[in-house]
């Protein structure tokens, strides 16, 4: 699941190379906009709904894991 989401924030970041320290703090492509496009992009390739209270909780890669997991989404 890790790759998929590194892979996934990848294209939405458009920015090469990004590993599993990937933060909004440490990725100055990361911004708001991108991070909706992020949401979407997780919710279509996970089947899943993202609520709009749990889009803070997306900081980081590891955040993304956890949420996806609480969703049932399987390793």
């Amino acid at each position: 699941m890790e790759e998929k989401i590194l892979e996934i924030l990848r294209q939405v970041l458009g920015v090469e190379g990004l590993d599993a320290t990937c933060s909004q703090t440490t990725c100055e492509a990361w911004d708001s906009l991108h991070h909706l496009n992020l949401i979407v992009e997780l919710e279509e390739t996970f089947d899943i709904s993202i609520e709009p209270n749990e889009f803070a909780l997306m900081k980081n890669v590891s955040d993304i894991k956890k949420l996806l997991e609480s969703k049932g989404v399987k390793q």
